[in-house]
């Protein structure tokens, strides 16, 4: 009997090999559908893709499969075979059954009458393995570890927006919901990583990606200020004079203990090789290295720019705000009359504490960029790659944008072939990520919105919360599996990163309450309220099983709470984490990285009931089973397993549960029984089984553990 449901292909290795190619290579397609009716199969090429909508027609050669003489667990298997030109090679299946004929795309079975959504693979382009299902975890570098305290901010060292800065002396101090959290300072630096790398590995982390660490006033950083050099406030301070700024001025130039601490040459090359250092020995631990790049705009305080006049003071040419002849003037856009005493400059979202660059103007500005990109990526420093910031904002023409983000590959990728370059971005990432340009972006579209809905109900800033979104496991598919979704090539999305919390967003713990409103409105104890450590159970373990880069806000796997920012920049709670909850996300990292089909193995969407989301993880010979049960209520369902290539008769084995009362990974089987596993899954449960071949042939070691063992 026909299952349209047995019916599939993705770009995966085991149904495109290789999985990525260069012109001039020939790759094979396989296709898999059930055993009975299939009568043939045809791959269908488009050799013209981007025809206008308003005339001509696509153009299609058709090429017949060849199926596998022997059937494997009943189904067939389809092979054809394309030789690679220096197109994009788009595609899609035409399936011949005895009374129709149906076609095959991104989107699943679909009709002629639809459009096509192609299967995609462009030839040369290239995304580093090591990154494919990588553990990752963000670290904003002030709140995580203070390692030197010689090196911290000293209160009244400068002014920032307008008020002087302030040392916090009490780590366990909750950020300023009043906007001063911006120039509060709590002394987290790269030596305090460091003296974290050996907690780091035994979590199982395998990239850290570091919020802006070059030179910049602010907490967070993203003005930045110089990006040839690391901050000496996160790095090393060597040099150390000068006054501090006398008690009500706002006037800069007189900030000289600042300027010393930041333009003085011994702190800036010790702090670079402190950085170094800290990329080496995190390569000691089996961990890479990513720093953010934030090249859409830079600070008001950036040398460029120097509207507080700081570089001037320290002997530099002056900036671009100071002379309209400044070797600098052209990195920005200016606009108004009378210079300097009426003149402005274009802000990012009209900030003027954030500068826009100007690209288009200057291309001695293009370089200078280019070349940070290539300096930091290289010896000595050796990062393994760049997060960017807006990185689709850069400029002021998509035209431009796409080419700037061309050269800034060829560039970055030229200097360490294995670096690795993820972009901020919502919405469409085809664009750039077919053109050529980024390997892969932060998932906020096919991941952390949906998965937020699912178990949260909440908006990720947690500003308004949709009951009706809570356990809709079909707004759940329709959208994890949407536009956004298919806008990735397959080597993105295996490293897409997917994060339930970071820098901009509530903390996931805090969405769990249902709680509307920011730290400002409702006060900062309340995002410790009311808050489900099963539900954000839930969430870990579908992150862990789930196609990409699972990556950690620091503090996530400590039980840290807090609403959008600046909230969400506590700092880490060492001494006061919750050692369960560490433990959980231990094992999920464990199981993560020991099962490799939950790295690169295909997706299958299971049949579920109401409030529940089942899928499988497969390659050929092994699988694993996610179910998870949003429910208030206990469900009992029938799963068709035997679509992950499952034996109907076989033994599955728990990886690990979670529910209502802890989670414990004691090794119970269940038995597969006509390609269906059933199971019973209580409120708010979360379970993995795992399936390989082989494993049915050992029932004479088959064992099932009562209760709930093990349990933390």
């Amino acid at each position: 009997m026909f299952d349209a449901r047995e019916i599939f292909h993705d770009m995966t290795a085991q149904f495109l090999s290789p999985p990525q190619a260069d012109p001039g290579d020939t790759v094979e397609i396989r296709l898999r559908t059930g055993a009975a009716d299939v009568i043939s199969v045809d791959l269908i090429l488009c050799v013209n893709e981007h025809v206008d909508e308003s005339g001509g027609d696509i153009i299609y050669v058709r090429s017949s499969m060849r199926r596998d003489p022997e059937n494997r667990e009943g189904f067939s298997v389809w092979r054809g075979r394309v030789r690679l030109s220096d197109e994009p090679l788009c595609y899609f299946f035409e399936i011949r059954l005895p009374w129709a004929k149906v076609l095959y795309d991104r989107t699943g079975i679909t009709s002629p009458e639809r459009g096509r959504v192609f299967f995609r693979l462009i030839p040369g382009l290239r995304t580093p393995a090591w990154a494919e299902g990588a553990v990752m975890y963000q670290i904003f570098t002030d709140r995580f570890s203070c390692g030197d305290m010689t090196n911290t901010v000293l209160s009244g060292e400068y002014c920032y927006n307008g008020s002087p800065v302030k040392q916090v002396e009490n780590w366990a101090k909750l950020p300023d919901p009043g906007g001063a959290d911006i120039r509060e300072f709590y002394g987290g630096d790269l030596q305090g990583i460091i003296n974290k790398l050996d907690y780091l590995e035994d979590l199982g982390i395998q990239v850290l990606y570091l919020n802006p660490i070059f030179v910049s006033p602010s907490t967070h950083k993203y003005d930045t200020q110089d990006y040839a050099h690391i901050d000496p406030h996160f790095g090393r301070i060597i040099a150390d004079h000068g006054q501090l700024l006398p008690e009500g001025s706002t006037d800069n130039t007189q900030a000289t203990r600042y300027i010393t601490r930041v333009t003085s040459p011994e702190n800036l090359e010790a702090s670079d090789a402190l950085f170094a250092l800290l990329v080496r020995k995190a390569h000691e631990h089996g961990i890479r290295v990513i720093i953010d790049g934030v090249f859409n705009h830079c600070g008001s305080f950036n040398r460029w720019m120097d509207r507080e006049k700081i570089y001037q003071s320290a002997g530099d040419p002056p900036g671009a705000f100071a002379a309209e002849d400044s070797p600098y003037h052209d990195f920005f856009s200016f606009y108004g009359e009378d210079w300097p005493d009426n003149t402005h400059y274009e802000g990012w979202w009209g900030y003027d504490t954030l500068p826009k660059l100007n690209y288009e103007s200057s291309e001695k500005l293009v370089e200078e960029i280019l070349r940070i990109a290539e300096k930091w990526v290289s010896p000595p420093f050796n990062a393994d790659g760049w997060r960017l910031d807006v990185a689709a904002d850069l400029g002021h023409s998509e035209t431009f944008n796409h080419d700037f983000w061309r050269r800034f590959r060829e560039r970055v990728k030229k200097a360490n072939p294995e670096a690795v370059i993820l972009a901020e971005h919502y919405g469409d990432a085809g664009p750039w990520l077919f053109g050529g340009e980024w390997d892969s972006v932060m998932n906020y579209d096919a991941f952390m919105e949906p998965v937020s809905f699912f178990f949260t109900g909440m908006e990720k800033h947690s500003d308004s919360f949709e009951p009706g979104a809570v356990g809709n496991e079909e707004r759940f598919w329709d959208t994890i599996s949407g536009s956004a979704a298919r806008s990735f090539p397959q080597s993105s999305l295996g490293m897409a990163m997917n994060e339930l919390s970071n820098h901009d967003h509530s903390r996931f713990l805090t969405r769990t309450n249902g709680k509307v409103g920011r730290s400002s409105t409702l006060g900062p104890q309340a995002a410790n309220e009311d808050t489900s450590m099963e539900i954000f159970r839930e969430a870990v373990l579908l992150q862990m099983t789930w196609p990409g880069a699972p990556t950690l806000y620091y503090g996530d796997e400590a039980g840290l709470c807090g609403f959008t920012d600046p909230d969400n920049r506590r700092t880490y709670p060492w001494g006061k984490e919750d050692r369960g909850l560490i433990a959980f996300h231990k094992d999920m990292i464990r199981i993560h990285r020991e099962n490799p089909e939950l790295i690169r193995g295909s997706l299958m969407r299971l049949n579920a009931q109401r409030g529940v989301i089942a899928y499988g993880r497969f390659l050929e010979d092994s699988a694993c089973i996610v179910l998870i049960n949003r429910n208030e209520y206990a469900v009992t369902d029938d799963y068709d397993v035997y679509l992950l290539g499952i034996p109907g008769q076989a033994v599955v084995r728990q990886l690990i549960m979670t529910n209502s009362i802890g989670y414990h990974t004691s090794a119970e089987e269940r038995f597969v029984k006509n390609g269906r596993l059933t199971a019973t899954l209580s409120q708010k449960t979360a379970v993995v089984y795992k399936y390989a071949r082989g494993l049915e042939h050992d029932a004479e070691n088959f064992r099932t553990h009562a209760g709930f063992l093990n349990f933390r």
